[in-house]
């Protein structure tokens, strides 16, 4: 297909129409009886699968509009205590033939960015070492030009702006994980339920980690409703986010899901050090710094936990598909640096506007 045409759609119309599209009653219905009523939308989802994923892959925009589309699918999965309404398609044909279209391409252009058949190579013993040397690495790695921005230059302007986008994840936290928690009893089980717990506060709403992050928000005056940035978040975020739905939703995928939350947990404090210090130099209130100090100490330990009771012992359980930890666990590295440059790029837009 030309270029000229890749560009010519208008995205932001095009999800427009999508949003009317959730939430259309007898959705699917409708759409076999009259499928010229989501042509405008199809051509526009087809135009950013090839603008994204095809050969000449790298158009912003349309990295942004598939993953926003995708977002709006996997959200339905989670409760906002919102308009019930507003669920009415959550098991719609049509929406799952949306997310499937685009989650084929999205992920085979993912995983073409790593060496997979190379892990797929590694005995459990080889496995279980390498999460141990990526743990020691990725613990206190040493700090980046990024890191350096954040801890050393970034501005009030730039920390809300941070915070923004942050709140996309940070006032939801863990809600996801709950899709991977069901089944057999056992103790892998038992301490991924420990981590959830402890990202909700132990069943306090005061002491829930999302708590936390609206009390940074309320402290600049901020929006604290889930979602509210949304339009601020870079597609890079949306795709982490994206990310973690799919492999949530697939209980196939349940290695490459925890070796993806290792990485997380384990890294979690090093990317938080650098906030918590930008914050301390800018000279902020606790209040406006207390979601960071809370996860250094937190995810200090549920890092250890996820190596020690959950990679370690499932790599041993599967041996033949032990390599898939290390595969969730360099994905989640890959997509989170490319996130947090991503969210890096946003501060420094916004301190120069």
């Amino acid at each position: 297909m030309p270029a000229i045409q890749l560009t010519a759609i208008n995205y932001d119309q095009a999800e427009q129409e999508f949003i009317e599209l959730l939430e259309m009653e007898n959705l699917d219905k409708k759409v076999a009886a009259k499928p010229s009523i989501v042509s405008n939308f199809e051509k526009a989802l087809t135009t950013a699968i090839k603008a994204a994923y095809g050969e000449s892959a790298g158009d912003n925009s349309a990295h942004r509009f598939l993953h926003r589309v995708l977002y709006r699918i996997n959200r339905l999965k989670l409760f906002w205590y919102d308009d019930l309404r507003r669920y009415t398609n959550e098991r719609s044909a049509y929406l799952q033939t949306v997310r499937d279209q685009i989650e084929a391409a999205w992920q085979q252009w993912e995983l073409a960015q790593l060496d997979v058949a190379t892990l797929q190579q590694l005995n459990v013993a080889q496995v279980k070492q390498a999460l141990l040397d990526r743990g020691d690495a990725d613990l206190n790695p040493p700090l980046s030009e990024d890191s350096r921005y954040l801890r050393e230059q970034m501005s009030e302007t730039g920390y809300r702006r941070v915070l923004a986008i942050g709140s996309f994840d940070g006032l939801v936290e863990g809600s996801r994980m709950c899709a991977i928690l069901g089944g057999a009893a056992n103790e892998v089980q038992s301490t991924l339920t420990r981590v959830l717990i402890e990202e909700y506060g132990n069943g306090r709403l005061s002491r829930k980690h999302s708590t936390y992050f609206a009390q940074m928000l309320e402290e600049f005056g901020m929006n604290t409703e889930p979602e509210s940035y949304f339009d601020l978040v870079p597609w890079e975020v949306l795709a982490c986010a994206n990310h973690n739905f799919l492999l949530t939703d697939c209980k196939r995928h349940f290695l490459r899901y925890n070796g993806g939350l290792t990485y997380f947990e384990v890294a979690g404090p090093a990317a938080y050090r650098n906030y918590l210090a930008a914050a301390q130099r800018l000279e902020l209130s606790a209040a406006a710094m207390g979601y960071w100090e809370l996860h250094i100490r937190e995810d200090e330990r549920h890092g250890r936990w996820m190596l020690d009771d959950v990679a370690l012992p499932l790599a041993e359980k599967y041996p033949e598909n032990a390599w898939e930890l290390l595969l969730g666990y360099d994905q989640e590295k890959l997509m989170g640096d490319r996130a947090g440059a991503a969210v890096v790029r946003s501060a420094r837009e916004a301190e120069q506007k």
